[in-house]
């Protein structure tokens, strides 16, 4: 499950400092989340180790497995909307009922991944609107970078003007010695908070599900409809967007089928990675786009911790700063926002439906519990589709308009 010595002694520092960023990210912008879904639900103190060890086992083992397999970057992580909404609908539900609809919901993204239909409407998304997509995912992050600057300036400028400074001399370690100089003045000010963690290994508390049809309705079919448009439909599109042609519905398949496996010991929802999974695609990781995967396998390693210490190292993320983790994220996604907005605007005639798309995707607009990446593929398809329409229909009528006259024909007009 680790990865062996033959590819270990090959892994750049950069590329195992990539999947330790993805990780890091992943849980200090959420884990909060995670532990107010849980404790909604009535979750004990084991349990609540249960739920964190059980989706770092998922995200761990999800990770290295389908990177290995494909040769590319496969990120999984939590359903970070699926925890929000988990967090307003628990209140009342057993942890039995909620198991009973995690089951539901996996479940049904697990027939989306056997059946295919998932990837066969995805594949039909047009790579400018991916592409601004991605770049509207991502912007937030990038300017978290000069917002975090408001309240911890010096940090947050030193590790500005490090990746400047690196990205001209030392461009593959860019991020590393950011991450390290970010660290360093963080423990310098105080910032760094570790006294209160301690590491015990994760104990899993198994749950008999139950099945409550109110609860499967109201909980399970929300908990799918959120994790498939809000996290597996970017999470595909970060992917593309790399340039990565992996299989989506083995990738669908196995995150709900993992999900299945573990939801009794408390792993709601796995789905597809779409921010995070964007800090192992990106050069930072490896020169070499074939070889980023080991990135993802290193985040991999990382979340496995996680499975086995539970909540303590989770605890221990979020021991760092905020300020640090936006500033490290952000640095460490310029290059895929860039990317990503090269993409969108490189054809002219998707040019105007890839704005649309990066703007209400930035906009952080939410409708029915789907947040605005959806809803910026949504408008972006829309506008796409009707300035093809109007392209279409105003030749046809310029070429009635130029039509010779019938002879006998009278002008009705």
């Amino acid at each position: 499950m680790f990865m062996p010595m033959s590819m270990t002694s090959s892994v750049p520092l950069s590329t195992v400092a990539a999947g330790f960023i993805t990780v890091l990210v992943g849980f200090t912008s959420a884990a909060a989340i995670v532990f107010q879904a849980a404790s909604a639900a009535g979750a004990t103190p084991a349990e609540l180790s249960s739920w964190m060890g059980a989706l770092g086992l998922g995200m761990g083992v999800t990770c290295i497995g389908l990177s290995l397999r494909y040769r590319a970057p496969v990120v999984t992580a939590w359903s970070t909307p699926g925890a929000a909404l988990l967090v307003t609908s628990l209140a009342g539900v057993s942890m039995a009922e909620a198991i009973g609809a995690f089951l539901f919901s996996a479940a049904l993204i697990t027939i989306c991944g056997l059946t295919g239909w998932f990837e066969r409407v995805i594949d039909r998304i047009p790579l400018p609107i991916a592409s601004a997509m991605l770049a509207g995912v991502l912007a937030r992050f990038g300017m978290d970078v000069f917002t975090a600057m408001k309240t911890r300036f010096l940090l947050v400028f030193s590790m500005f003007f490090a990746y400047l400074l690196c990205k001209r001399l030392w461009p593959r370690y860019a991020v590393i010695v950011v991450l390290f100089l970010g660290i360093v003045i963080s423990w310098w000010q105080g910032l760094i908070h570790i006294e209160s963690s301690q590491l015990a290994l994760a104990t899993p508390t198994f749950t008999m599900p139950s099945f409550s049809l109110p609860v499967l309705v109201g909980v399970g079919i929300p908990l799918f409809v959120v994790t498939m448009a809000s996290q597996n439909v970017p999470g595909v599109v970060v992917i593309r967007g790399s340039g990565y042609a992996t299989p989506v519905s083995p990738l669908i398949t196995w995150t709900g089928a993992t999900t299945l496996l573990l939801a009794p010991f408390g792993c709601f929802a796995l789905n597809l990675a779409a921010i995070t999974a964007a800090i192992c695609m990106g050069k930072e990781a490896h020169e070499d786009p074939s070889k980023r995967y080991l990135a993802s396998v290193a985040a991999g390693v990382f979340y496995l911790l996680v499975g086995v210490f539970g909540g303590a190292v989770g605890m221990l993320f979020t021991a760092f700063p905020r300020e640090l983790v936006l500033a490290v994220a952000g640095l460490a996604l310029l290059g895929t926002i860039a990317n990503g907005l090269s993409g969108a605007m490189k054809d002219e005639r998707a040019r105007e439906p890839a704005l649309v798309t990066f703007l209400v995707t930035a906009s952080g607009v939410s409708l029915f519990g789907i947040g605005a990446a959806f809803w910026g593929l949504v408008a972006g398809i829309f506008a796409l589709a009707a300035l093809t329409w109007f392209l279409r229909a105003a030749p046809s009528q310029a070429s009635a308009a130029r039509a010779p006259a019938v002879p006998g024909r009278v002008d009705a007009r």
